[in-house]
């Protein structure tokens, strides 16, 4: 039986524009911080990232930062007692942040957000790990991507043989118990990625 000990969570660089958005981040940060699960984020300071790290910072809870040094200047790493960890690239960081958490989150956000859930679903496809992922859908947002995979299902594209499972959430107080539960059944050894260099 596996526990969620530290969970990598995808967000906007950006607040976005609906006000839901950050609040989300904020109230699932704190969630966080009560139940002394660590926060593995792309190490930001600014947008959902900044929010979500602050509110765990702010109610006693430990993040860990994971940002390539290009992108230092611009998304401004947390520093208020956030570990920080600084890397070469794009591809470092992913596979850092897929070694320290034991599941995945998407709250909303851009293009970075998307491809990095899309890429832990086609791991998770390609049978590399068994780590439970959670698209939390807040106010809708996802709700185009969840009709995408719902329609490369219908025509084929994700076949029955190969298809991946994922949670959904649309309230933040969800997000926790639910991969909790799906948790229970994944042994440690289904947690780490069977070739030790992969790039997808």
């Amino acid at each position: 039986m596996s526990k969620i000990n530290a969970l990598c969570v995808y967000c906007g660089s950006s607040p976005g524009t609906d006000p839901a958005f950050v609040e989300a981040a904020q109230a699932f940060g704190k969630i966080l911080a009560e139940n002394d699960v660590r926060l593995i984020y792309g190490g930001g300071s600014i947008g959902l990232m900044g929010a979500l790290a602050h509110a765990v910072l702010k109610h006693g809870g430990n993040a860990t930062g994971v940002i390539p040094e290009f992108l230092v200047r611009r998304e401004r790493p947390q520093h208020d007692r956030a570990e920080q960890i600084v890397v070469a690239d794009m591809h470092a960081r992913k596979r850092t942040m897929f070694e320290c958490a034991d599941g995945f989150v998407a709250l909303p956000g851009g293009l970075g957000t998307l491809e990095e859930v899309v890429e832990q679903l086609t791991w998770a496809q390609l049978g590399r790990h068994k780590k439970p992922i959670l698209i939390a859908n807040i106010n809708g947002y996802w709700d185009p991507l969840l009709a995408l995979i719902e329609h490369m299902r219908a025509i084929k594209f994700v076949p029955s043989a190969f298809d991946v499972e994922f949670l959904v959430a649309t309230r933040v107080e969800d997000i926790l118990p639910a991969l909790r539960a799906a948790a229970r059944d994944i042994v440690d050894a289904e947690k780490t990625m069977a070739v030790p260099a992969e790039r997808l």
